[in-house]
């Protein structure tokens, strides 16, 4: 139980952006990949806007790719669709696969371009291996960004597409 307890204190660390909390205890050996009470991971519920928390947790050796075991999202997908590009580009730099699929199909491109955040849809257009790869819809990222009215990322992505 005091395993429990000890990841249950670096989730709420992580999801409150406390660096310092969140250092102090994985300095004094709080496992990294340790479930809390909910079955997730300190990285799985950190604070999207926060990077150098993410830092620090992929430094110390959190598995970037761990699914939700709702949705089967990534924290990638989640800092995409929330349009957090630092925390996109500190996932990706440290073994984040943008190539991941949801239980619904979609990349973590689908999620920002649904969204509209063009800079994480700047940021992840090259790094997707299939930028109009459909998703469980049959709906590629730029129908969903021109469903949802997302004028720029249209555009964007036509020209990005276009010249690639």
């Amino acid at each position: 139980m005091a395993d429990r307890s000890v990841a249950d204190q670096l989730c709420n660390a992580s999801a409150s952006g406390n660096l310092p909390e969140v250092l102090f205890l994985l300095q004094n050996g709080a496992d990294v990949n340790g479930f809390n009470e909910y079955n997730r991971t300190a990285l799985q519920v950190v604070k999207l806007g926060n990077p150098a928390v993410v830092e620090a947790l992929l430094e110390a050796g959190a598995h970037p790719n761990l699914r939700d075991p709702v949705c089967g999202l990534t924290v990638t997908h989640d800092a995409a669709r929330e349009g957090f590009a630092d925390t996109v580009r500190a996932l990706v730099d440290r073994g984040a696969d943008p190539n991941l699929v949801d239980d619904h199909g979609n990349l973590p491109l689908h999620l920002a371009a649904r969204e509209g955040h063009l800079q994480v849809i700047q940021l992840l257009i090259g790094l997707t291996a299939n930028p109009e790869r459909p998703n469980g819809q049959g709906l590629t990222a730029g129908q969903l960004a021109l469903q949802h009215g997302r004028r720029a990322i249209v555009e964007y992505m036509d020209e990005y597409l276009s010249s690639h």
